[in-house]
């Protein structure tokens, strides 16, 4: 057994704590953090391939609302409106993107984009997605790599203000993913997986670099609502999140794809939520969403259970360890499950308990 592979340890916890079923949240919630559409699908196909039946999910689930932060732009827009927001009122809000391409074009590209965002808005998008791509990969038309504070960019985030639409921004990515990929890293099994996840490779901003530039964007545009998805984009760092929070009034977070960080250092999490009730979002990010998951989701929420599992998946894909429950009160629960993002997508405003 000396030389048992890691990907065969299946270590089962000796561990007897108290263990409790949470199949409905205590209140009615919002999911904010979806992807239902067709931009993440391998092989271009819906996602969720009957909506009737995600519908159905989400009545037997107590999901009231989903954002879907899968729109993108021009006629995909439209077809992801006609299938979700329109085919069944109040119970979907689809959030456009940017087409990047545009950097690519030449000068006055912020303007191009702030403009595209408008037409994306007057055509029913609820807000605007951008994705880690900008600050990784996005490149303007000289070669150079687009980071979100770059100034040229600005139109676009006041464009979002003065529309009163929120961005639901995605900065970089976990932080083991800029680490080198060795013995020490704690995400070795996924990258070693996926090793394209992996942005230690110097051509890459650090990481450091780009969540600097998310706080400097945020800063520039104090009329603008940003949403920090996937805990702000550092939940191993609840500190510096919760200090971004005190700092930014217009920054707001989801919890979506983080309940393994989250989840393992509990006391820290329920600490900054309890600190910032109005300001974090329910969200799973999962694609599509299952029932098992919101029922992880919501014990590890509402319940005080410790040492369970963060995922279905074994081993773990976002780790090796388990969580613990936050047990949060009741008028945070409201707050956390669907009024904050009721309040913040104006589409939503009808769900705010």
């Amino acid at each position: 057994m000396s030389h048992l592979p890691l990907r065969n340890y299946r270590p089962r916890s000796a561990s007897r704590v108290p263990r409790t079923e949470v199949r409905t949240p205590k209140f009615p919630a919002i999911d904010s953090h979806v992807h239902i559409g067709r931009w993440l699908s391998p092989d271009g196909s819906w996602v969720a391939d009957d909506v009737a039946a995600l519908v159905s999910l989400m009545d037997e689930c107590g999901i009231q609302a989903m954002v879907s932060l899968d729109g993108r732009w021009g006629d995909e827009l439209a077809e992801n409106l006609a299938r979700y927001d329109h085919a069944y009122p109040g119970r979907f809000a689809t959030f456009c993107h940017v087409d990047w391409t545009e950097a690519l074009a030449g000068p006055g590209f912020g303007e191009r984009l702030a403009a595209n965002l408008r037409v994306a808005v007057a055509a029913g998008a609820a807000g605007l997605k951008v994705w880690k791509d900008l600050g990784l990969h996005v490149r303007d038309h000289s070669g150079e790599l687009l980071l979100p504070d770059d100034p040229r960019l600005d139109p676009l985030w006041t464009a979002a203000g003065d529309l009163g639409v929120p961005i639901a921004i995605h900065t970089a990515d976990p932080v083991a993913f800029f680490d080198p990929v060795d013995e020490v890293n704690e995400r070795l099994e996924q990258l070693l997986a996926h090793p394209e996840w992996s942005f230690h490779d110097p051509r890459f901003p650090r990481f450091e670099r780009l969540i600097a530039a998310l706080e400097s964007v945020v800063t520039r545009h104090p009329h603008t609502t940003f949403i920090g998805v996937h805990a702000g984009c550092y939940p191993e760092n609840l500190g510096w999140v919760s200090g971004m929070l005190d700092r930014r009034a217009n920054f707001h977070i989801d919890i979506a794809a983080r309940v393994a960080e989250l989840g393992r250092t509990p006391r820290a999490a329920r600490e900054l939520i309890l600190r910032h009730p109005d300001r974090v979002l329910f969200g799973t990010d999962q694609i599509p969403p299952t029932a098992a998951e919101y029922a992880i989701h919501y014990r590890w929420l509402e319940t005080a259970d410790e040492n369970f599992p963060h995922s279905t998946e074994d081993p773990p894909l976002m780790g090796r360890w388990t969580i613990s429950g936050l047990h949060l009160p009741d008028d945070v629960l409201r707050k956390v499950y669907a009024a904050n993002a009721a309040r913040l997508v104006p589409r939503l405003q009808g769900h705010s308990s």
